[in-house]
């Protein structure tokens, strides 16, 4: 009976010498090529050259080397009668190990001295043809990829006379699969930055974009942050500016939000968006003149569209939260959405496309370095995502629920009339939880979102943030706070800041005292109890949305504290019927959803 056959083929030559001595001993033959034979012939240890049966010296520099059927005929060969006749014509004798690694790539590419060409030199072919080979006939061949693994395999062949077991094969297999798929990762990555990545001149670019270099991740100190996909193209372009990681996290985020609403609704849709979560989400709907004053667009030369209205509401629901926002819009952004725009303080804007005047205004803002993306609305992203934790990757389908009318057919409480205000209002709702990080609370009204508690523990903690939100933003429209005599010359961001501390109630001293003072040409006087209660009671029909389902009934209590008349969240609390008997007392209308919407 013929001894076994290893061939053994590396970069890496640790450990080498002592795998191919303990192999030796064990009655194993010794095929190697090129440097690992030499290395291996001089320790003393008898191995023969890869020439020897392919009857073909190595050629091209070293670049061919194992491509032959003499080779990987005998590493392929199952043990069925019909492979053993084609072995036996041809004179091939079956390969029963292979050790074998890879070019360092990697390590090559990360000198920034390296060239194309020195790049290339280091694409392993052979050694990665040998490692599929082995692997996939692993059934029959043990295949050694990592050093690591040279002593359990030695001690498994000669303690199990040469059958190391099934178990040990499956193992190195998968292990040699991992490598060359990173390998081949690696390669890819090089390549899209060489040929498909957007900081390259039209004259260098080879492909279409899928590659956008950032300065650095979501801070500065993390360096070599990038955008990319594997498939395809970018699915948005950079028209002005340079947005960075924590840009696109937002960006992305916004506008599968937007382009959601839009779908589910119907109209166009605008998000303010910060940090990953909604600071404002809204669609569509004409402002009335309170709105607008409240909105700070009464004063807008250009007439309102649908969408410049979307972004009134959106940047208006929380003025705070939105300061530094990035914009997402559904429809192509026209003029007066780009005047609104331009007079706030923002990162940057997403949108499907832009007219000619809108991106004339908008391209001026930041002297000129405003980030504009440009997404493709045909863009659908893949069904499985992937994000990567400490180290260890998570993958699911993507959330791809529909939030539509029929979702909140499910009512349990005693009053059953759902207008359809109120289902507008809970899509938006609904749909912005979506894309908030948990836990998480929204407050609708006329289409917008009007309170956001987001990435709270406690669901309460979201309630009473969403609500405490909501009561500030209603205050805002009280007719004192629109009365308010501001010095002229004061900025919008100042005028947002000095109208939040009025409404909050917020006592203040010293130069923060005086600042705000500063700002009006009469100071004045605080809103008292009573006028705010009395203001409270007239906010009314507005809908709230959880992301999960409600534990106790002090969610129900407060919501109701903030006009909330409509109300929707899954089941299956053991609280389920005390949150119903809460809300059939202030005869709110109670939604149980089949859908959890946790996002993180």
């Amino acid at each position: 009976m013929s001894p076994p056959i290893a061939l053994l083929s590396v970069y890496d030559k640790s450990n080498l010498l002592d795998l191919a001595a303990g192999l030796q001993k064990a009655g194993v033959r010794l095929l190697g090529s090129g440097g690992t034979a030499k290395k291996i012939r001089d320790a003393g240890i008898i191995i023969e050259d890869v020439s020897d049966i392919t009857k073909a010296p190595e050629m091209l520099g070293g670049r061919v080397k194992t491509l032959h059927p003499a080779v990987h005929g005998g590493i392929l060969a199952r043990s069925i009668p019909s492979d053993e006749a084609d072995l036996a014509a041809q004179s091939i004798s079956p390969i029963s190990i292979v050790v074998c690694n890879l070019y360092p790539f990697s390590s090559t590419i990360a000198n920034p001295s390296c060239t194309l060409p020195q790049a290339i030199e280091e694409i392993d072919i052979g050694g990665v043809t040998l490692l599929r080979a082995a692997a996939k006939n692993h059934a029959r061949v043990s295949v050694l990829s990592d050093p690591a693994d040279y002593e359990e395999f030695l001690q498994a062949w000669t303690g199990g006379n040469g059958d190391v077991g099934e178990k040990l094969r499956n193992k190195l297999a998968l292990k040699a699969f991992e490598m060359t798929a990173q390998y081949d990762e690696a390669i890819s990555g090089y390549f899209r930055e060489q040929y498909a990545s957007a900081h390259l001149s039209a004259e260098a670019l080879s492909a279409p974009v899928q590659r956008l270099p950032l300065r650095y991740g979501a801070n500065p100190h993390q360096k070599q942050a990038q955008a990319f996909v594997k498939e395809g193209a970018l699915p948005f372009k950079v028209l002005c500016g340079s947005p960075g990681y924590i840009n696109l996290l937002d960006a992305l985020n916004s506008y599968a939000l937007v382009a959601e609403l839009q779908e589910s609704l119907n109209l166009p849709a605008a998000a303010s968006f910060k940090h990953v979560s909604p600071a404002g989400a809204a669609v569509g709907l004409e402002l009335n003149e309170t709105e607008r004053q409240v909105y700070g667009v009464d004063d807008l030369k250009e007439p309102l569209t649908p969408l410049a209205s979307a972004y009134a509401r959106a940047r208006g629901a929380d003025r705070m939260s939105s300061f530094g926002d990035f914009i997402a819009l559904s429809a192509p952004c026209d003029l007066a959405t780009a005047k609104i725009i331009s007079r706030e303080v923002s990162d940057g804007v997403i949108a499907p496309g832009y007219s000619q005047e809108a991106l004339d205004v908008l391209s001026k803002k930041k002297a000129g370095k405003y980030c504009i993306l440009q997404m493709d609305p045909s863009y659908v992203p893949s069904a499985i995502e992937t994000r990567q934790v400490y180290g260890v990757s998570l993958q699911q389908n993507r959330n791809d629920a529909k939030i539509q009318p029929s979702l909140f057919e499910n009512i349990v409480g005693q009053n059953k009339t759902l207008s359809s205000e109120a289902v507008t209002d809970l899509i938006v709702a609904t749909l912005a939880l979506k894309y908030t990080q948990s836990n998480s609370v929204a407050y609708a009204l006329r289409g917008s979102i009007v309170g956001l508690g987001a990435g709270q523990q406690s669901r309460i903690h979201c309630t009473r943030l969403a609500g405490a939100k909501a009561d500030n933003w209603w205050l805002r429209h009280h007719p004192r706070v629109l009365a308010l005599p501001f010095k002229k010359g004061v900025k919008r961001a100042e005028k947002a800041n000095a109208i939040d501390l009025f409404v909050s109630g917020e006592e203040l001293d010293g130069g923060e005292k005086e600042q705000w003072e500063s700002m009006f040409e009469k100071i004045p006087e605080p809103l008292s109890q009573k006028e705010r209660k009395e203001w409270a009671t007239k906010l009314e029909g507005v809908s709230c949305s959880s992301d999960a389902f409600f534990p106790f009934p002090d969610n129900v209590h407060r919501a109701r504290k903030s006009g909330v008349r409509y109300l929707a969240a899954p089941g299956g609390s053991v609280m389920d019927a005390e949150c119903i008997k809460a809300a059939d007392e202030y005869q709110m209308v109670f939604v149980h959803t089949p859908l959890r919407l946790f996002h993180h």
